[in-house]
């Protein structure tokens, strides 16, 4: 039995039931998953497509979004573009990715996307729902290999910002490099700034001369190391 990793010891247990949106595109286990979580966790909404998903989240505002990390619709982004295209409740609604995938690139960009955790469908009814309870109250959650993958990717230790560094950034081009360093194509970038992908272009062209980087993975490591993404 596979057991969850979080950033802190026991769980946490909110006074009050935690209000949780299912999304996945299979409606079978959506109905097993349901059933498996404990009675403290009330489902308020089930979605099987990015279209759905961002609707629902938007008009339940639940506490935890379980999501898995492929889906059908949008711009073939899946979890990552839910997560996008909810990104004005992220204060208040945390993700956590709940997948069959355990590839270091989805786990990575869920994670870059601002999904509190990620774990795998292996796990059992009360583990789930002791995930939940975790991410609710403020936790990072991983399946134990998982969280490798992370760390190798976000480093362990926070550097310092430099001013300056960021000083050389416009709003626009600091809003067009977080998108990118989170993996973002410029088409998606494009879309969710309402700009050309020429101008995308031009602005990552301009940050990566700024930040005298050479390319979109040194920018990603860069916005990393920073806590920027």
């Amino acid at each position: 039995m596979n057991t969850i990793q979080g950033t802190a010891a026991g769980s946490t247990r909110p006074a009050n039931s935690v209000r949780v949106v299912i999304v996945d595109d299979h409606a079978i286990f959506r109905s097993g998953l349901k059933a498996d979580l404990d009675s403290s966790i009330q489902v308020v909404g089930e979605a099987a497509t990015v279209e759905q998903a961002i609707a629902v989240i938007a008009q339940q505002r639940p506490d935890v979004v379980l999501l898995d990390v492929h889906l059908p619709g949008g711009l073939g982004g899946g979890g990552r573009e839910v997560i996008a295209g909810s990104a004005p409740l992220l204060s208040t609604t945390r993700f956590l990715a709940l997948s069959v995938s355990d590839a270091a690139e989805d786990v990575v960009a869920v994670i870059r996307a601002g999904a509190r955790g990620y774990v795998t469908k292996t796990i059992s009814g009360a583990e789930i729902t002791d995930a939940v309870f975790r991410v609710a109250g403020g936790d990072a959650v991983f399946s134990p290999r998982l969280a490798g993958f992370v760390l190798d990717a976000f480093g362990t230790a926070p550097a310092d910002i430099a001013d300056d560094e960021l000083d050389r950034l416009s709003a626009r081009e600091l809003e067009v490099m977080r998108l990118i360093a989170r993996g973002y194509s410029y088409k998606e970038v494009a879309k969710e700034l309402f700009i050309s992908i020429k101008t995308v272009e031009t602005h990552v062209s301009a940050v990566l001369r700024k930040l005298q980087l050479s390319s979109r993975h040194e920018l990603t490591k860069w916005a990393a190391e920073r806590r920027l993404l």
